[in-house]
């Protein structure tokens, strides 16, 4: 395999090895790309400001920098070009190019888009869109947040949040969010993730960019409480469901007495509020952690403070605990 790697396309990697000892310009290849800048040599001042770098797609994958630097820099002073490689030595058909300002990116898209490097390869040139936020769809229901972010600490660089929902598309499956902090760290977590890296029970997982409609969606499922307590924003004059038990401390020794019976040890709850609504709704997200137990519980719930001297807190302990009864009792 390593004298095919090196066989492949010998003859434009020999005038990319002289272009680069000619011009004395240094190229560095980390995790499947290879870059030029960021800053380049004489570069005096911070990075250019956002909308200063171009996509460019459908390039033949035996064309390298030697022929696309002095082509995008025909139009413009660069800051940095990226081209994705593929382990063969090829490149995967894509590159992003970074100008000193938005001018240089506005003529680039101009004169480059449908431009025909080749006869009959004609390449695409648009505005990179900076995408920073992932999903990963069809994680197991037992994955927990904390899980997930630790395994994605030790596979990704750059990862800011990470949030857990319910899947929209899979039933008994979980969805996650993971929000990078630049679109360069988001697309060589993409690669990696695609790659086989994160190692999670689930079946028919999906690592894609997050788009706008499932975006609007996620954030409406996760402001809106509980359909049957509300209706157009109004609290209804709807008891609590029965099996919600009246006092904290009934759910809570149930809960302990659980535990202690399956030498588990004693759970530790953690509460936020992260949210309030006007009619007297607050969001919590929870942790509760039990020793003997292999994963975390997290989550959201929605909660009502119920006017006899309990904390917000103390009520998303309720709703927690009753939550943690119900899957321990069917994992039991």
């Amino acid at each position: 395999p390593q004298m095919w790697t090196n066989s492949v396309n010998q003859a434009s990697k020999t005038a990319l090895l002289a272009w680069e000892k000619e011009t004395g310009i240094e190229l560095v290849q980390v995790n499947g790309q290879r870059r030029y800048g960021g800053p380049p040599p004489g570069w005096v001042g911070g990075p250019p400001p956002a909308g200063t770098e171009v996509y460019i797609g459908k390039l033949p994958q035996d064309m390298y920098e030697d022929a696309l630097i002095p082509l995008f820099q025909s139009v413009g002073k660069l800051y940095e070009f990226r081209l994705m490689m593929t382990f063969s030595g090829l490149n995967r058909g894509f590159a992003y190019a970074r100008y000193s300002t938005q001018r240089g990116a506005r003529d680039a898209i101009a004169t480059f888009n449908h431009f025909q490097v080749r006869q009959g390869c004609a390449i695409v040139v648009c505005r990179s869109t900076q995408k920073r936020e992932l999903i990963v769809d069809g994680l197991a229901a037992s994955v927990s947040q904390w899980e997930l972010e630790a395994m994605l600490q030790r596979v990704t660089e750059g990862v800011l949040s990470v949030t857990v929902h319910a899947s929209p598309c899979q039933r008994q499956a979980k969805l996650a969010v993971l929000k990078y902090s630049s679109h360069q760290a988001a697309a060589l977590a993409k690669k990696a993730l695609m790659e086989g890296n994160l190692r999670l029970k689930g079946s028919g997982m999906r690592v894609d960019w997050l788009h706008r409609d499932l975006k609007q969606k996620l954030q409406l499922l996760e402001e809106r409480p509980p359909p049957r307590w509300v209706h157009e924003g109004k609290s209804l004059a709807v008891p609590k469901p029965p099996a919600l038990p009246p006092v904290l401390q009934d759910v809570l020794d149930h809960l302990n007495t659980l535990c202690w019976r399956q030498h588990l040890g004693t759970p530790l709850f953690l509460t936020k509020c992260v949210q309030a609504n006007p009619n007297g709704w607050l969001r919590f997200w929870y942790q509760v952690v039990i020793p003997g137990y292999p994963v975390p519980f997290s989550g959201f719930t929605w909660v009502r403070q119920d006017g006899q001297g309990r904390s917000g807190h103390e009520e998303a302990k309720v709703a927690v605990a009753q939550h943690v009864l119900h899957v321990l009792g069917e994992s039991l």
